[in-house]
């Protein structure tokens, strides 16, 4: 008799290693499936406005498929990840079953290694992070490759009804409704700072605007009250049109007494039906209600104010009911988009820069346009200055009197040198800006 015993332990053995052989063709099968979905989910969500356009004007079949999919973002998403999250669990169960095969008596320590660390690596590379960095450079190729897959994947059972469970279940998508996302200012800051070299200049210059908007204070861009153009509420009707026609201004405070006592504010167009009457006329019976605030208001809350009582001009007063100076819409505005010029504005030249670093200022000028202009660190002065808000003034605060000519102070690296001066401010100011090495 012929012994056959060997051969049914041979056949066995042959079906063993076919049936792993097939295992990891099923595994490289996942992988590749893994890939695709992990690059669709970045192509779509990563798809431009002009993508979209592109798309639209090609009127393909593809395209269709591409432009009804991305009109249900959340049925797209839902698909994607429960497509890729099976696939992905399919990856760990066979190659946890491969490993246990080919390596039977294996410690702990090595199975842990192959098991976690070697699956996850193989499935976060292959699968996650080349197919997306692909994706994002060929959103658009991507997007017509998978197009017509993720939609036989999104109607075929079981997978449609678990998206559509998804998509309809309150509990989760309520969440996503609700959900804020929640942007500090230095995270602004910090995006505006990356975006620097990008930016244009001027289109720089208005989000650095934007960021500093909600910091800004009313007393640092008010127009201070020695430079307001006010009339007296005992002056005549015929001294008023003459005071109008010379300060060229639609808008202007009146003060009883001092001009610490604003009591309206003159608007020119209630006037024009009046203007052929003499000196009995009562202008007073035509002021409108001023609008006080005070000098730490953030002026992103003053600009919402301004627009619901409708109003352009408001009155800023100090700790003793004071005023102190007037902001405007117009001054609200320029600190976003730059100065705003109109026919009844002057161009002076607020300052004059005579080398590099070295600049002359009038006194007045606030230590905001300072910054700007010079170029410095505004944080030195900050923390230095305590109620002014000119360069006059904060020279005179930090010398503790009013510095005669040729007379200066020292702020780290800027040297602020009086020209003028007489016994009530400092008219001007010789500003250095040189480091000592230079």
């Amino acid at each position: 008799m012929i012994n056959t015993e060997p051969f049914p332990l041979f056949f066995t053995a042959i079906s063993i290693d076919t049936t792993s052989l097939v295992l990891c063709l099923v595994i490289l099968l996942l992988l590749i499936l893994s890939a695709l979905f992990s690059s669709a989910e970045t192509a779509y969500f990563s798809l431009s406005p002009k993508d979209n356009e592109t798309i639209e004007q090609e009127k393909s079949q593809k395209g269709n498929t591409i432009l009804n999919l991305l009109k249900e973002p959340k049925e797209l998403l839902a698909t994607l990840l429960i497509a890729n999250n099976f696939v992905n669990v399919g990856i760990v169960i066979l190659s946890s079953y491969l490993i246990s095969y080919f390596f039977p008596h294996a410690d702990n320590y090595l199975r842990f290694f192959l098991e976690v660390i070697g699956i996850t690596l193989l499935i976060l590379i292959w699968g996650e992070v080349i197919p997306k960095i692909f994706a994002v450079k060929n959103a658009p190729l991507v997007s017509k490759m998978m197009a017509k897959p993720l939609t036989l994947i999104k109607l075929t059972p079981p997978f449609s009804w678990l998206v559509r469970s998804l998509v309809r279940s309150s509990r989760i998508f309520d969440q996503t409704k609700k959900g804020k996302v929640n942007i500090t200012p230095s995270d602004l800051e910090q995006a505006v700072a990356i975006t620097k070299e990008e930016s244009p200049k001027d289109e720089h210059k208005i989000l650095e605007g934007i960021v500093m908007f909600g910091k800004t204070e009313a007393s640092q861009i008010m127009k201070p009250r020695i430079e307001v153009s006010a009339v007296d509420s005992q002056m005549k009707f015929s001294e008023i049109k003459s005071f109008i026609l010379d300060c060229g201004f639609s808008r202007i405070p009146v003060y009883k007494e001092t001009a610490d006592q604003v009591i309206g504010i003159l608007y020119i167009k209630d006037l024009l039906p009046f203007l052929n009457q003499n000196d009995q006329f009562n202008w007073l019976s035509t002021l409108r209600k001023p609008f006080f605030i005070p000098e730490n208001k953030k002026i992103n809350d003053l600009l919402q104010e301004f627009k619901t009582k409708k109003m352009h001009l408001s009155i800023v007063v100090d700790e003793y009911g004071g005023a102190s100076g007037i902001v405007t819409l117009e001054d609200i505005l320029e600190e976003i988009v730059g100065d705003i010029t109109d026919e009844f504005d002057e161009e002076e030249l607020v300052y004059s820069k005579i080398d590099d670093g070295v600049y002359i200022f009038e006194g007045r000028t606030s230590l905001m346009d300072f910054y700007k202009a010079a170029k410095v660190d505004s944080e030195p002065f900050e923390k230095l200055k305590g109620e002014t808000e000119t360069i006059g003034g904060f020279v005179v605060e930090q010398a503790g009197r009013i510095l005669k000519n040729q007379e200066f102070i020292e702020i780290e690296k800027c040297k602020l040198i009086v020209e003028s001066s007489d016994k009530r401010r400092i008219i001007s100011l010789k500003i250095i800006t040189k480091t000592p090495d230079e």
